[in-house]
């Protein structure tokens, strides 16, 4: 594992190498309120739904869909963090270059930056896997809180603890419901085909990434001068094979995240430490570089 750098250090190194390919993760949308799936030991704390479940019965689907419908209340209301707003101002400063996003959450836009790419897609829309039509959020979430009128203080009264569902909220917008209190459910249909095969417009745990933006991003990870990863354990691969990349090629990895990594023997910058105060003393330190430089 790489030393323990101070924010002066990746300072500097973004002074010399910049501008950096950004890479986050769940741990970038925490300080906004959306918990990420793992502990600090790096570990998973819950279990999201599959790919293979989703699409293997309409029953799984109106699961998902009455869970998520209450999640979304709180999801959508969320609000980027200092981190998010510290990455927009260091890529306006030209420090930072694109930014791969791992979150479906659509806060790094929301906070102003340039040039992301939503790796696992955008829970700001939803598309028919049988038709391929495709529809905003928010209509989808306005049909079903018309077809299911009082759902919402329904399931919230079921569960035994009432914050238990505002504290398990997932980054895909999830949240733990009792089973009892899907079964009455009337999940979304396709206003084209009909079928009840609408899903979020993002890739489930065991589904793919599309080729075309894989390669995309191994293309933004060929052309780095430094690769930075934010708020990421990297346990999964569909992130962690950027870094592989980057190190194979010899470009510098700095991972600013909690607790350990699976790419620590990749890396060589290191920051144990919350990202919205770290990264605010990052840009306080460019500044003050820029001011000495001038």
């Amino acid at each position: 594992m790489s030393p323990e750098v101070s924010v002066h250090e990746v300072a500097a190194l973004l002074h010399e190498c910049g501008p950096a390919l950004v890479l986050t993760g769940a741990g970038m949308s925490t300080e906004s309120g959306i918990p990420d799936y793992r502990g600090p030991d790096g570990n998973r704390r819950v279990t999201p739904m599959s790919h293979q479940e989703f699409t293997a019965t309409s029953e799984a689907r109106q699961r998902y869909w009455a869970r998520s419908f209450i999640g979304w209340q709180r999801f959508s209301a969320a609000e980027p963090n200092d981190g998010h707003a510290a990455v927009t101002e260091l890529q306006r400063s030209g420090l930072f270059g694109a930014v791969i996003t791992q979150n479906v959450d659509g806060l790094h836009q929301e906070a102003g930056t340039r040039d992301v790419v939503e790796l696992h897609g955008s829970l700001a829309e939803v598309v028919c896997l049988t038709c391929g039509e495709r529809v905003d959020r928010d209509l989808v979430q306005a049909f079903m809180h018309d077809a299911n009128p009082g759902f919402a203080s329904r399931a919230l009264g079921s569960v035994p603890d009432g914050s238990q569902v505002s504290s398990q909220i997932r980054p895909d917008g999830d949240i733990v419901l009792a089973d009892e209190a899907v079964r009455t459910f009337v999940a979304p249909r396709c206003l084209v085909c009909s079928g009840d095969a609408l899903k979020p417009d993002v890739v489930f745990f065991g589904g793919s990434v599309p080729k075309d933006r894989v390669d995309l991003c191994f293309a933004l990870t060929d052309a780095a001068p430094v690769l930075v990863v934010l708020g990421s354990s990297l346990k999964v691969m569909s992130g962690y094979r950027f870094v592989r990349r980057a190190a194979a090629h010899g470009i510098p990895v700095v991972v600013i995240t909690r607790g350990p990594t699976r790419a620590d023997a990749e890396t060589t910058h290191r920051m144990d430490a919350p990202l919205g105060v770290t990264l605010s003393s990052l840009v306080h330190a460019v500044g003050e570089r820029a001011d000495r430089a001038g």
